[in-house]
């Protein structure tokens, strides 16, 4: 479903991506990952038509992006962003309609929105004001908005950053229900772990180039992630076959030698 080929981005001098090479298809939920600064997010905003000013070529669906006019570009595909800032106290249910927005409106719109707040969690929370949620309230109301616009290619940028553990796994849930329901899903993501154990494909970007693409246990491993993050990394792969990702930590202080009073405090 999208297509990219010598995917190149500047900020001024500063290269931000470079000759990016990426497939994503239909039915797939594929994450990018790298460290901080690697493009991930300049990636997701080139892919999805919100930023401009990048080399190379872009399909959607076959289409080149810059032939894709802005009513229509919203029809195809809805944008999750990193950080849900709302500067007006707009209700939720308000927030979650405006994914509607691209659609010729009808009775169908309170259905999906009804629907998308049920699925994201925030039913209970229609009638607050968006300003008066916690961050991670606000990021579910944000997705929900994304999944009243039903469009077959969803970006979502850090989905799960503000969200505690129960929410985490039920948008990865969400995420998988949009693949299988024939979309193609893209999320920057932080969680190595996370990714490694819902995503379909991981993209692995570092200091703005491709590194690895493919499956979980084909990218997830000790020496590309040693290498791109610049930490030893150890990666074990369970009995189930769900990886496991854990940073190697330096040697610290037992609790037991932590409680102990330092002579020098107390003895001067």
């Amino acid at each position: 479903m999208i297509r990219a080929r010598g995917v190149s981005f500047w900020y001024g001098e500063r290269t931000i991506l470079d000759g990016v090479d990426l497939d994503i298809h239909a039915g797939e939920f594929v994450g990018l990952l790298g460290p901080n600064g690697a493009g991930k997010t300049t990636l997701l905003s080139v892919l999805c038509g919100d930023l401009d000013g990048w080399q190379g070529t872009i399909e959607l669906d076959g289409v080149p992006l810059q032939k894709i006019t802005r009513p229509d570009l919203a029809l195809r595909r809805s944008v999750m962003p990193q950080f849900s800032e709302f500067p007006f106290s707009y209700l939720v249910h308000d927030i979650v309609m405006m994914g509607r927005s691209p659609h010729q409106r009808g009775p169908e719109d309170e259905v999906l929105v009804e629907a998308a707040m049920e699925r994201t969690e925030v039913a209970g929370l229609a009638d607050r004001e968006v300003t008066a949620l916690s961050g991670g309230e606000r990021s579910r109301v944000t997705l929900a908005r994304v999944l009243a616009q039903d469009a077959p290619c969803v970006f979502l940028d850090e989905p799960t950053a503000a969200l505690d553990i129960c929410h985490q796994e039920r948008t990865m849930a969400i995420c998988h229900e949009l693949a299988s329901a024939g979309c193609a899903v893209v999320a920057v993501m932080h969680d190595v772990g996370l990714a490694a154990a819902c995503c379909d494909r991981i993209a692995l970007l570092s200091e703005g180039k491709l590194v690895a693409v493919g499956k979980p246990e084909e990218v997830v491993t000790e020496g590309n992630l040693t290498s791109v993050y610049g930490w030893p990394i150890d990666v074990i792969t369970l009995p189930t076959g769900e990886l496991v990702v854990l940073p190697r930590r330096p040697r610290t202080s037992t609790r037991a030698e932590r409680r102990t009073p330092c002579p020098q405090l107390y003895h001067r």
